[in-house]
């Protein structure tokens, strides 16, 4: 089922960006190339040479000098937070395990390529921006887990060095210690409840797919001092769009494309 819904979005994606990419779009001015950060959804993977939420896919990212980096962070079974999107390691790494019911131990001994939360935070954190989504699971233990994310982030500064994003507004839960300007709610069909509701509680803003971002949902965060985020662009016409439409957060597969990109046209300002 997760192999099937992640085919299907990545087809739905292909074509919308295959749509944008044909439409020219006005070159972006210095500012919005300055102010619009790019962020490696995953990292610069194409989980055959390089797989996705690794250490490799976020050096590669990092050496280039984009803005930030996106992974997610799911619990093992003796509650260590590591950094893999899916419920299980079949889909990236073709091995048959389920996160939440391994150990840390067996899992770095199966799947070593799969880092700890700690480990990203400690190689990454202070030198790119770090936006963590935090992933549902059934193993309760909230507190645990939640004491254990601010041990990890203690030596950095939230909203400055780091973002906690989540599909469910609950899992903000875990994540109090950081303030509710830290926790950015991800949309995936409900993007105008999402606004409404990240603007009602004071949190840092939204993120969604940039179809559903509007420009009146864009210019109603930022005159509340909240930023919005949008994924996943791909093609050159559809960066220029997303930085012309002063969207804040740029979130893409390809990462190391679109910031060559806005390094070359700063170089040549």
């Amino acid at each position: 089922m997760i192999r099937l819904r992640y085919q299907l979005e990545r087809v739905v994606q292909y074509l919308v960006e295959k749509w944008f990419m044909i439409i020219p779009r006005p070159r972006p001015s210095h500012q919005a190339l300055l102010e619009g950060k790019v962020i490696s959804h995953r990292g610069e993977h194409d989980n055959l040479q390089v797989k996705e939420n690794t250490m490799a896919a976020f050096t590669r990212v990092v050496e280039a000098g984009a803005w930030g980096i996106e992974f997610d962070v799911r619990w093992t079974r003796d509650l260590e937070p590591v950094v893999i999107h899916d419920t299980d390691t079949r889909r990236v790494f073709d091995v048959e395990l389920v996160v939440a019911e391994t150990s840390l131990t067996e899992l770095r001994k199966r799947v070593p390529d799969i880092p700890t939360l700690a480990e990203v935070v400690e190689r990454f954190g202070g030198i790119s921006h770090l936006m963590v989504e935090l992933k549902r699971d059934e193993l309760g233990s909230e507190a645990s887990k939640s004491g254990r994310l601010q041990e990890i982030f203690a030596s950095l500064t939230a909203g400055t060095d780091y973002h906690f994003l989540a599909l469910q507004f609950d899992l903000f839960d875990l994540v109090k210690f950081a303030g509710g300007g830290s926790c950015l709610p991800v949309a995936e069909l409900n993007t105008g409840d999402f606004s409404r509701a990240a603007q009602a509680n004071d949190l840092g803003g939204v993120c969604g797919h940039y179809l559903l971002a509007n420009r009146n949902m864009i210019k109603r965060h930022h005159l509340g001092g909240q930023k919005v985020g949008t994924g996943f662009v791909e093609s050159r016409f559809g960066f220029y769009r997303e930085l012309n439409r002063g969207v804040d957060w740029i979130f893409t597969n390809h990462a190391l494309r679109l910031e060559a990109i806005r390094q070359q046209l700063l170089r040549h300002d």
